[in-house]
């Protein structure tokens, strides 16, 4: 897991064309580390917050990537893997399947499907849509090692106490503006130094 900085995080934003929320709003990014899926929570989730010229920055282990038995027995059409760029607006609270609260798709995303069923993001045949590509946890009891089926396509969090944390200031946000969620989501080579 990388630990960039905000001045770091907040140039390749820019640079990408991206928007940076400095008024108390939350900055999700997710930042992917390669093409090659290794099935380890090897990518950063970074939370980033300014308010009153203060950031708050917080990073935790995720995957970006969907596990290696969804590559290996994907759909048809291939399986999900969200495209890197920014979804304004496109994320809320509400269940992740019907279970336990979590940032669910609320607005369209882009997801690539990759069909080959190999260990390395395909990222072709793009499609803009809902596909319930939730922000939300691996297990709910310990941190989790292997993606393995937690992940069809959505960015999940290793760990239930970041991901909680991250649920915590979501709620937290909320009560001073009521405002959807939006995600970022970069590749570690986009990286300004």
């Amino acid at each position: 897991m990388i630990r960039p900085t905000v001045e770091q995080l907040t140039k390749t934003m820019t640079r990408l064309g991206h928007k940076v929320f400095t008024g108390g709003e939350l900055n999700l990014v997710g930042i992917r580390k390669g093409s090659q899926v290794s099935n380890r929570f090897d990518d950063t989730f970074c939370l980033m917050a300014c308010e009153d010229g203060q950031w708050l920055t917080a990073y935790w282990p995720m995957t970006t990537a969907p596990g290696w038995p969804h590559l290996e027995n994907g759909p048809a059409k291939g399986t999900a893997v969200l495209k890197e760029g920014q979804y304004l607006g496109a994320y809320k609270i509400g269940l992740h399947q019907g279970q336990y609260p979590a940032l669910v798709q609320a607005g369209p995303v882009t997801v690539y499907r990759d069909r080959n069923g190999d260990h390395n993001l395909d990222l072709e045949n793009p499609e803009t849509g809902y596909f319930g590509i939730n922000i939300h946890r691996a297990g709910g009891a310990r941190p989790s090692v292997q993606v393995d089926r937690w992940s069809a396509g959505c960015q999940v969090l290793a760990d239930p106490l970041d991901f909680a944390l991250l649920m915590a200031l979501a709620r937290e946000s909320l009560k001073v503006k009521n405002y959807l969620f939006t995600y970022t989501l970069i590749r570690e080579s986009d990286l300004e130094g």
